[in-house]
């Protein structure tokens, strides 16, 4: 549950990043975007305008900045470390004869030996180990394709 004093500076960070991108924006580039200035007649000179705005920029940068640290450090402290639930995970369960393995193949014949069951959470495991022994059955060669 999130802290009321945490909640004020997360609610005066929003407020400060929406001056400050109010203030970058209001700034007179040097392709001459949205910046206010035309005339130097209005109630600030040109050059007073363009001071104050650095100067505000640079102050809401810094509180956004002093801000960000303040709330990773709010948000850091009263954690504690986290378990990982490990009830659903997956065990490999060994592979009866009865049954077909997932590369379609026919289970073992009597007198062979069955792929040996792999210890493993990855459940394609007894499929790789049956596909690689000995005792499966080479694929079927690619009858090379006719010439016209």
């Amino acid at each position: 549950m999130m802290s009321s004093l945490f909640t004020f500076v997360l609610v005066l960070q929003a407020l400060v990043a929406a001056v400050m991108i109010g203030v970058i924006l209001m700034q007179k580039s040097e392709g001459g975007g949205l910046g206010v200035g035309g005339s130097p007649a209005g109630l600030l000179s040109a050059r007073g305008a363009a001071d104050f705005m650095t100067r505000a920029t640079t102050i809401l940068a810094t509180a956004f900045v002093a801000l960000s640290i303040l709330l990773a450090a709010m948000a850091s402290v009263g954690r504690s470390g986290s378990t990982i639930d490990t009830s659903l995970s997956k065990t490999a369960q060994p592979q009866t004869s009865g049954s077909s393995s997932l590369t379609g193949a026919a289970p073992p014949a009597q007198g062979t030996p069955a792929a040996p069951a792999v210890a493993s959470d990855d459940p394609l495991a007894a499929a790789a180990a049956a596909a690689a022994s000995p005792e499966a059955a080479p694929a079927p060669a690619q009858a090379p394709p006719a010439k016209k």
